[in-house]
C-alpha cells in the first residue's frame, strides 16, 4: 500500500459541497452516511423499522443477479490518488468485493464517461481498506460498486484540488482547500487535524481546528502547508476561534519557493521569514499585512506556534503567479 492518505485532501467531505446523489438500494442504511465526517460508531441495541441500525450505507440482501452501487458528486473536483473503503462494524454484512469508477460530468447522476480507477478487489470486514488510484484527470464524480450487496461505513476519497486561476483578478486565499491548498506535515496533531486549517468558513467548535498536545519539553509546534499555486502573500489571517485556555502564545510564518512537495521539509534551508513572531489572543481572528516581509513568489509555508496549542484556520491572501 503506497497511498499517503494524510498528505491529500478528503474530497468527499460534505463541507466542501460533496453529496451522495444516487444509490441502487439503501434499505438498511442511508446513502448519506457513506461520506459523513464523523468516524462510524456501533450502538449495540439500536434498531429501526428496517432492522439493526448501522452507521453507514447498507443495501438489502440481493436475491437476483447484479450488484449495488452509489454515486458521489464531489463539491470540489480533483485528481484522485486513492480511497479508504471503511467497513468498520460491518462483520457478517460487508461486501466481499468492491470496484470504483470516476467521471467528469455536469449531471447529478451521470450515465456515461465512467473510467475505472479500482478494478474488482477483495476487501475485509470491520477494516480500513486502502486502495490506490492512478489517473491524472480532474474528476467530478465517483461511483462505488459493491459486489454483490452489503454495507460500507465510510468512503474516503483522497485527492488533490487543481484550481483554475485563469479568471482570478486580485487577491485570493492561496492556501484554501478549494484553491488547492493542503497540509503536508506537522509536528503533532494530537487533538485536531491539520486539514481543518484550510477548510471553508470559520471553525464550528474547538474540535474543528488543529490542536497539539501540551508540550513538556523544549521547542515548539509547526505545520507545513502547500499553496494551491505559487503566489506572493500580502495578508495572513490566524484564527483562534474557540481556543481560549489553549491557544498559542505566539505565531510566526516562514515561506519558500520549492520545486516539489518533497523539498518542503522542516529542516530545509530555503525558509525565509514572512511573519516575525507575533502575539496571539484567544478566540479571535488575527490579521497581518503591514507586518509581513516581502518574500516574492512562494509555494509553501511553515507556520510555527509557540510553544503549542490550537489554531482554527489559516488564511494566506495574495496574488497568483502562473
Amino acid at each position: 500500500m503506497t497511498l499517503k492518505a494524510n498528505k491529500w485532501v478528503q474530497l468527499e467531505r460534505p463541507r466542501l459541497g460533496s453529496r451522495v446523489t444516487y444509490a441502487t438500494d439503501e434499505f438498511f442504511g442511508a446513502k448519506e452516511r457513506l461520506i459523513a465526517w464523523a468516524a462510524p460508531v456501533f450502538i449495540d441495541d439500536k434498531y429501526d423499522e428496517h432492522g439493526k441500525w448501522m452507521d453507514g450505507w447498507e443495501s438489502r440482501r440481493k436475491r437476483e443477479p447484479g450488484h449495488d452501487y452509489c454515486v458521489i458528486r464531489l463539491g470540489v473536483p480533483g485528481v484522485i490518488h486513492g480511497f479508504d473503503v471503511d467497513t468498520s462494524h460491518f462483520t457478517g454484512n460487508f461486501p466481499p468485493q468492491v470496484s470504483i469508477e470516476a467521471c467528469v460530468s455536469s449531471e447529478e447522476v451521470p450515465d456515461e464517461g465512467w473510467v475505472e480507477l479500482v478494478p474488482k478487489t477483495e476487501i475485509s470486514g470491520d477494516s480500513h481498506n486502502y486502495l490506490d488510484a492512478r489517473n491524472d484527470t480532474i474528476f467530478t464524480h465517483v461511483r462505488l460498486h459493491i459486489h454483490p450487496d452489503g454495507g460500507v461505513a465510510r468512503l474516503r476519497i483522497f485527492g488533490e484540488v487543481k484550481a483554475d486561476f485563469t479568471d482570478v483578478d486580485g487577491f485570493v486565499d492561496l492556501v484554501a482547500v478549494e484553491h488547492g491548498g493542503r497540509p503536508l506535515s506537522c509536528s503533532d496533531e494530537h487533538y485536531g487535524s491539520v486539514h481543518n486549517l484550510t477548510a471553508p468558513g470559520r471553525g464550528a467548535n474547538m474540535g474543528d481546528g488543529w490542536e497539539t498536545a501540551r508540550r513538556r519539553g523544549p521547542g515548539n509546534d509547526w505545520v507545513i502547508l502547500a499553496l494551491g499555486q505559487p503566489g506572493s502573500i500580502e495578508r495572513a489571517e490566524i484564527d483562534t476561534a474557540h481556543f481560549k485556555g489553549n491557544y498559542p502564545d505566539r505565531v510566526s510564518i516562514e515561506a519558500a519557493l520549492f520545486d516539489d512537495d518533497d523539498e518542503a521539509t522542516n529542516d530545509a534551508a530555503k525558509w525565509q521569514t514572512l511573519l516575525p513572531e507575533a502575539k496571539l489572543k484567544m478566540d479571535q481572528q488575527h490579521y497581518f499585512d503591514d507586518a509581513l516581509e516581502k518574500t516574492g513568489p512562494v509555494s509553501h509555508v511553515r507556520v510555527s506556534i509557540y510553544p503549542d496549542g490550537g489554531v482554527s484556520r489559516i488564511r494566506l491572501f495574495g496574488e497568483v503567479h502562473g
